[in-house]
Formats: structure tokens, sequence, C-alpha cells
């Protein structure tokens, strides 16, 4: 990160104040209370009716969350695709498309046969998605309801799936998820760009059901939350990846292993913890922005941070390999961890989907 980015940062977890902290934070706190007026206008213009809500001829189920960061989002995305293929619907996955260079209303990602773009034109988790899901179409686009007619009408798909769309309330969904980080559901409690939240808590009264990622089996859910339907979210490592092959590895090859990690996603921390979990002595790890576009100096001083705290192996997540295509020699130095999502208790989830999908 660049020095801004961690002042914002130190300033969101409410870290030990500096004078030039004190007073960006003024600054910030004053943009957080027009961001708030702003978003307290849009939602009453549609809770009172004035914005209409678009409805397409299928259900759509949306799984967004509160705060900006991770906390889940994609491989929770990646599994409904699977649960709803594997019952036979026919889903496709509509995204904004956030840091790629795209600048179409609708762009094709895969068509569901093949994956059409890269990941600097549509961003990287569209990207990962379609690879995770091969004959699940993907699209992106800035107005979801242009991105689901093609979907329904191109492609025959009978539910959608909109990847990080809680905020976007221009289509109806029939299935509201929102994901929270168990240990700090709300961040510090303030609204953009004081805070990470995109809106207020109150918000979550149009959600439909919550997932709690992170945190502990035991963490009640905070207070404020309305009562609804609270599934546990776990992301649970799957393999290991040889990133220039796509041979898979089983997991006990990281047990004991001395690991130079690194990663450019929403909650790095929690990346490094899930190799210490499996047995890996973790001797260096960087952190890099989320969505972060490597570069040859980035790379180059990876692998001298690896020569140097004498990693036997080079580490990221399945995310970042999307983003280190252009670098093929470097993907034969490195593994990728593949971690999908678990919620439970599964069947109830299951139960839950299935009946909001049913038209």
């Amino acid at each position: 990160m660049n020095s801004a980015e961690e002042l914002v940062q130190g300033i969101w977890n409410e870290d030990r104040p500096t004078l030039r902290a004190g007073a960006l934070r003024a600054g910030l706190h004053l943009l957080s209370l027009l961001y708030r007026s702003a978003v307290a206008a849009r939602n009453q213009l549609y809770d009172r009716g004035l914005l209409r809500q678009e409805k397409l001829p299928c259900p759509v189920v949306s799984v967004g969350n509160l705060t900006v960061g991770g906390t889940g989002k994609t491989p929770t995305v990646i599994l409904l695709a699977t649960m709803l293929r594997e019952k036979g619907h026919r889903p496709a996955v509509l995204s904004r498309g956030y840091g790629g260079s795209a600048r179409a209303r609708i762009t094709t990602v895969s068509d569901g046969k093949r994956i059409l773009m890269g990941w600097r034109q549509s961003g990287d988790e569209p990207v990962l998605i379609a690879r995770s899901v091969p004959g699940v179409p993907v699209l992106t686009g800035p107005r979801r309801i242009l991105t689901g007619r093609v979907a329904v009408e191109r492609f025959g798909a009978d539910v959608l799936i909109l990847d990080d769309a809680f905020q976007h309330r221009a289509l109806f969904r029939d299935l509201d998820i929102v994901m929270l980080d168990a240990t700090r559901p709300f961040g510090n409690g303030y609204l953009l760009p004081r805070g990470p939240l995109r809106e207020p808590p109150e918000a979550l009264r149009r959600a439909h059901l919550l997932i709690r990622t992170g945190g502990t089996e035991r963490e009640e859910p905070p207070r404020g939350v309305p009562p609804l339907p609270v599934f546990r979210g776990v992301h649970r490592p799957r393999e290991l990846v040889e990133a220039a092959t796509g041979r898979a590895l089983p997991l006990t090859e990281l047990r004991g292993v001395k690991v130079c990690a690194f990663a450019g996603i929403g909650s790095p921390e929690a990346f490094r913890q899930s190799l210490t979990a499996l047995g890996a002595e973790v001797v260096a790890f960087r952190a890099f922005p989320d969505h972060h576009p490597y570069t040859l100096h980035d790379l180059e001083a990876l692998r001298r941070q690896a020569g140097e705290s004498g990693g036997g192996r080079i580490v990221t997540t399945e995310k970042d390999g999307i983003r280190l295509a252009d670098f093929p020699d470097f993907l034969t130095e490195i593994s990728l961890l593949r971690i999908g999502m678990h919620i439970a208790p599964a069947e109830a989830f299951a139960e839950l989907l299935f009946s909001r999908v049913r038209y």
C-alpha cells in the first residue's frame, strides 16, 4: 500500500492517531456525512416507489455486503452456481466487473462454453467465477437489468446470481443474501470514506438472510441486526494447485514446509491464517491491495523475499493467480491455494435457497 492508503486504513482500524491522521479523519468524517445523506435519499426514493425496481422473468439471487472488502462474496457466488447447476437449473452470474477496462454496457466473460475475456478487460473475480463453474455464463456490466435480459434471452438462464449487488436496488431480487464479517460486521461504525460501511446497519432490513464469516463459531450476531435467518460461512481450503499447469496437489504438501506467501485480496490476513492452519510455516508474507495489478517489480521483490527468508514454496490465492496470467515464467514458480465456501447448516441453507428460486 502507498502511504495515503495506509493512513486511511489506519483510521478505519482505529489505530493510534497522529496529527496528520487527525486532520484527515476530520475531512473524511465530513465527506462521510455527505455520503450518508446521499445514500439515505436514494434509499428513500426506492422505499417510496419513486425509483422503480424492474423484474426479470426468472428468480434472482443477490450476494452482497454492507462494507467494502472481503467477506467471502465470490466463493459464495461460486457455491450457489454449483448448487443450482447440480439441481438442474441453468444459472448465470452477473457482475459489475470491478477493476476491468471494458466499458461496454454488456460484456460476456463466459458464454458457458468458453472464457472469452481476460481479467484486465472484465476484472479478476468474473474470470475466477467462470473458471470455477464451467458451463455457467458470466456477464458484466453496470446495469444488471440489461445483462440479466441477455443471460435469459441468449443463454437460456433460469436463475440469475448477482455478485456484489446488495446496493444495486434497480433490479428486483427473490433472495437477498448479505455477508457479514463476524469479527467486525460494521467496521468502525462509520460510512465511507471515514469507515468501510457502504450503508448504515439498518439497511439489513432489506436482506432475506445473513451469512457470518470469520471469527468463532459461538459469536452472537451484533446488535442492530434484524431477526433474520443467520448461517455460518466457513472458508475451507480444498487443494493446492500448480499455477502453471493447473495440476491439483493434496493440502498435505504444505505441512511443515517453509512458505513465502502473498495476497492482494480483501482479507489477506485470513489467507495467511489458512496457510498456518494447514501446517505451513509462513516465513514471509506480503499483503497487496485488493485487485492489485502485479508488475515485474512486484515479482522480483517477491522472488527476493522468498530467497532471503528461505521459503521453499511461494503460495498465493486463486484470485491472485488470475492477475498473474501475464507472467507465465512466474507462474511456474508458485502454487495457488484453492478455497471454497461451506455454509452451515447446509441442509437448511439449501432448503431456503431452492424455495426462493422455485417459480
